[in-house]
């Protein structure tokens, strides 16, 4: 009797309720104290009431062991069964996960198709449960078990339960990042199903899966067809005429239009309106990565739909997509990008509540590229992890992937961040958007990970280990594959660790490579700048005046490369001391001293000064190198070594070795020629 009920505990998972082990045993004998005697004898606990569970994990196991291998399976069925048989519909639900788990490790024993058809149904509503409680692992084995059970002709004769299986294993395969699963799963529905409607589903899911493994060109060639069945059309090439004409059409349709005007447009109700929100809304990572022209066209598309036609959740995305592209250059538009920012905030908060779906999508916008013109570059960092825990719970993986390669790419460049601590973490992020097949986010954070390396002075090549090629051949797949934002993200890279490892041709090429992939572009915008914009911006004036003041006979170009970066510095630091001034300060060094002029000195202190109230411990170090060089060129030794020191100190807060090997070696150099030293 004790191991009869054993047996049966053990069938019914890690945990249990007295009642589903009554129904399950039905009229077998296992003894009125069965559950008090196991409890006793240390293999079950009891919260007090009904509910056991297995006090070990290998004490279940020894149980279940006592089942001959050749009869679990029909033992299973038969606990599936029973408990399929007795539960009634109302507490159904209660019970699901014991009946489906049973039925399922004996499925393979079904032989009436009807009963399959029973079970199918019964673990597609197991799976939308538990897919609602956003367990998509789990989600997964139950539909696919489903799936499993259907037979060829399933479309004919259970067409609702066949569809509604691949659109719930679909959500959920996407949702874990198993992107050759849901792809081979899409085949049939886009074969079968009987109309254009109920494919949606499954080509909302597909998209998302093409543009988070970065199939950039198949997701908007998905989209767009999509689109244009909706009646939404967008043009295949975007010339400079085409990109004015939305320009005007878009700014016509905000004319007069207040934060609280948006704010009280009236709810989207037409489906196909709804539906093209939101396969616009997938093709925004898709054509920023490869087709930013494009970009901004679906960008002032979903603006102008929501004013016509109302607002749903995906026009707070489209706001600050806008916003975005108001912030950027050569709009500039700060204020105005930050209305749109609070419209877009504001929006989410009214039609979606505080749990928001669509917040890892809002935040990296809002704080990823407009509230970057403004607010201190570190507190975005905690908004950008929160975004990442909303869209790991929610499913969202390619929007909180991208909010954690947007958390590094502002800690290690803009902040500083110690680049030890930093790159141990963020190897761990590359893998797990490797395992969720996110291939953007992964090369993106490669790029980080591989910059910390270099200037920690470690000969690792995270590239290999990742993807399996070195950084040159990377360069070459993303140009080949036209993946331009990747490319110029790995120029970006680059061109910051050779200037700061003293590389200056190097820097220079890459600077020169970035521009010609600019001038590529048939329109000269982008939805929004990252906060490394502001970082490359930097490094390229520092590079220009540094050529500059080689007097080489491209002089003059390298002098505007400087202007033009203390140009927009200057805008700048009008909108954001507190992210820019240290910057300014020492572009204008540079520039005062490429000028011979006086000023230069002050300008060094003051960058100094508002690079450490502000926490930018490694460019206050730079300032400080960039000093003791002007102080050299002055032949004032003495306070040029104190500088280097100065340098060294930060540096090594940094992490960056390579640089503290490099004022040391300036150090060892200067020491003798100093009055202290003699």
């Amino acid at each position: 009797k004790m191991q009869l009920g054993l047996k049966l505990c053990a069938c019914l998972g890690p945990s249990f309720d007295a009642t589903i082990l009554e129904k399950a045993r039905k009229d077998a004998i296992i003894g009125d104290d069965f559950l008090e005697s196991c409890v006793e004898d240390g293999f079950l606990q009891t919260d007090g009431g009904s509910s056991y569970k297995w006090s070990h994990d290998q004490v279940q196991q020894a149980a279940y062991g006592l089942i001959p291998l050749q009869k679990r399976e029909k033992l299973h069925l038969l606990i599936g069964s029973r408990l399929l048989l007795s539960i009634p519909p109302c507490e159904m639900e209660r019970f699901i996960f014991h009946v489906a788990d049973n039925i399922n490790r004996g499925a393979r024993l079904l032989e009436d198709l009807e009963q399959k058809y029973e079970v199918a149904e019964l673990n597609l509503r197991a799976g939308e449960k538990i897919l609602e409680r956003h367990s998509f692992q789990s989600s997964v084995k139950y539909l696919m078990a489903g799936i499993a059970l259907l037979e060829n002709d399933s479309w004919e004769k259970k067409y609702g339960l066949t569809i509604r299986l691949h659109d719930a294993a679909s959500e959920a395969l996407c949702a874990t990042g198993d992107f050759p699963k849901l792809t081979a799963l899409a085949e049939k529905p886009l074969i079968y199903a009987r109309c254009f409607q109920d494919k949606l589903n499954i080509y909302n899911n597909l998209v998302r899966a093409l543009s988070s493994s970065g199939e950039n060109e198949e997701c908007i060639s998905r989209c767009v067809s999509v689109l244009s069945q909706l009646g939404e059309f967008l043009p295949k090439h975007i010339t400079p005429d085409i990109y004015r004409e939305e320009v005007a059409k878009v700014k016509q349709a905000l004319i007069g239009q207040s934060k609280q005007d948006l704010l009280s447009l009236p709810v989207m109700t037409e489906a196909k309106k709804l539906t093209a929100m939101r396969f616009l809304n997938h093709m925004l990572i898709a054509t920023y990565s490869t087709n930013p022209p494009l970009n901004l066209l679906v960008v002032f598309r979903m603006v102008r739909m929501t004013v016509d036609f109302g607002v749903c959740n995906i026009s707070a995305v489209g706001f600050a997509c806008y916003g975005a592209w108001l912030a950027s250059s050569p709009n500039d538009e700060y204020e105005g990008a930050f209305t749109m920012g609070r419209v877009a905030s504001d929006l989410m908060k009214k039609l979606c509540g505080a749990e928001a779906e669509i917040l890892p999508r809002i935040y990296l916008l809002i704080y990823g590229m407009i509230n970057i013109y403004k607010e201190p570059w570190q507190a975005s960092l905690c908004k950008y992890s929160e975004a990442f825990d909303a869209g790991m719970i929610s499913g969202d993986t390619e929007y909180a992937l991208s909010n954690i390669t947007l958390y590094y790419m502002l800690s290690l460049f803009n902040c500083g961040s110690n680049l030890k601590e930093t790159s141990q973490s963020l190897h761990k992020f590359v893998k797990r958007a490797l395992q969720y097949q996110h291939q953007t986010a992964a090369r993106t954070l490669a790029i980080s990970e591989q910059m910390a390396y270099d200037l920690m002075g470690l000969k690792k090549n995270c590239y290999e280990a990742h993807f399996g090629l070195d950084e040159e051949a990377l360069k070459n797949f993303f140009v080949r594959n036209k993946l331009a934002n990747m490319a110029r993200n790995l120029y970006q890279k680059i061109k910051y660790v050779t200037y700061m490892c003293g590389d200056m041709d190097a820097a220079a090429k890459h600077y020169d490579l970035q521009e010609e992939l600019n001038a590529n572009c048939s329109v000269q915008a982008t939805t929004g700048r990252t906060s490394f914009f502001f970082i490359s911006t930097f490094i390229d004036g520092l590079i220009g005046l540094y050529f500059a003041r080689k007097h080489r006979e491209d002089e003059a170009k390298w002098t505007h490369v400087a202007e033009k970066a203390i140009e927009l510095m200057k805008k700048w630091t009008d909108s954001s001391s507190w992210n820019c001034a240290n910057k300014l300060y020492l572009l204008q060094a540079e520039y005062f001293f490429l000028q011979n002029d006086e000023r230069a000195y002050a300008c060094y202190r003051a960058s100094i000064t508002k690079a450490r109230e502000h926490k930018f411990n490694h460019e206050e170090g730079l300032a400080h190198e960039k000093l003791a060089t002007y102080l050299l060129y002055k032949n004032q030794h003495d306070e040029a070594l104190q500088h280097f020191q100065n340098a060294k100190k930060c540096y090594a807060t940094w992490g960056a070795n390579v640089l503290v090997q490099r004022v040391e070696k300036a150090i060892t150099i200067l020491s003798p020629l100093c009055v202290g030293s003699i």
